[in-house]
């Protein structure tokens, strides 16, 4: 794909500006994407091709961003896996979560047919996306995807009771990860083969462990995910929220960009993470909810960065909140778009 702005920042060529794009921003913020949601269910709007690149494409319209992310959730590989899952106000619920099962090994059959309308939906949003758009593909990476399927929901996300069962059973949550590991590495490189430039990984809970157990247990697959990806000539974006100072152990050898939450200053980050390594991210997406000279002011902290560090792309240090006003988020795309970056 020619003149992309995020595919040139992601392959190393120096731009004018930061690309900018946003998590979760293919529903929430967007009208167009409630009027939607009032008339069909998240599923109904899953699985219809149709209906899912609408979704994927609106941001570029309504928004300007520079790259459409597939309008799907995490949570598609359980659901791949036979654990019947339903979308509720609360968030996502399983019907019987693994904790509860005698034999949770026993209730994972996958069946990666359970996932072809993902791929058609990436068919349809390839043949009519706008020139010069790319397609970010994504899954969740297994140690968040298992927090959800052990214990089912979490409205605080701590996952108390997923985090002691996988301290007290090791051998049976590395079974578990190897299953979800390998489902996730051939999605992720069906996705590819269907059509997306670029793919995430989100940990989103990656957290809630101590680095070190979390390193140990979880990051080698993300690794063997990574290796997937990557040997398939695609850019590799990992976003590992809330690690800390586990930011010093990411290097060329697990992505190309990794995803910086809010809790890391942007520069502090840049400190930790390899130097080969391009960021992703940081902007609180809570200040979304003041009043424009206070967004603007944030934004200007991020101009000497942006000047200076040219593998960085713009994004929130997670995904959109319910409630954030639309043209709040207009107003961020517009100002890095039109910044004086002056990198040339």
């Amino acid at each position: 794909m020619h003149n992309s702005i995020l595919l040139n920042t992601l392959k190393g060529v120096e731009t004018s500006r930061p690309p900018v794009w946003f998590m979760r921003q293919a529903g929430r913020v967007l009208p167009s994407y409630l009027d939607l949601r009032s008339r069909y269910s998240f599923w109904q709007l899953m699985k219809d091709p149709g209906l899912a690149s609408k979704v994927t494409l609106l941001p570029v319209d309504d928004l300007g961003v520079d790259a459409a992310i597939l309008f799907s959730d995490i949570l598609v590989i359980p659901y791949a896996m036979g654990m019947g899952l339903d979308f509720t106000d609360e968030g996502p619920k399983f019907e019987v979560p693994l904790i509860e099962t005698a034999d949770p090994l026993e209730r994972l059959s996958p069946d990666p047919s359970k996932l072809e309308y993902i791929y058609r939906a990436i068919d349809e949003t390839v043949k009519s996306r706008p020139p010069g758009i790319p397609l970010i593909g994504f899954a969740g990476a297994p140690f968040t995807v298992m927090c959800y399927m052990l214990e089912g929901l979490s409205s605080k996300k701590e996952f108390r009771d997923a985090v002691a069962f996988i301290y007290n059973n090791i051998s049976l949550t590395e079974k578990i990860t190897g299953i979800v590991t390998d489902l996730t590495i051939e999605y992720a490189e069906k996705q590819i083969s269907h059509g997306i430039d670029v793919f995430q990984l989100f940990d989103t809970h990656a957290g809630v462990l101590p680095f070190d157990f979390y390193k140990r247990m979880f990051l080698p697959a993300v690794e063997r995910i990574s290796a997937a990806v990557r040997d398939k000539g695609v850019p590799f974006i990992f976003f590992p929220k809330g690690i800390g100072a586990g930011l010093e152990e990411i290097k060329p050898e697990l992505c190309d960009f990794a995803g910086i939450d809010w809790q890391t200053p942007i520069e502090k980050a840049r400190k930790m993470v390899h130097k080969g390594v391009g960021l992703q991210g940081n902007f609180d997406p809570r200040i979304l909810f003041a009043g424009r000279p206070t967004i603007e002011k944030e934004l200007e902290k991020y101009l000497e960065f942006g000047r200076r560090e040219k593998n960085w792309i713009f994004n929130l240090g997670h995904g959109f909140m319910p409630g954030v006003p639309f043209e709040n988020a207009r107003f961020v795309v517009d100002w890095v778009k039109s910044a004086n970056w002056n990198r040339r």
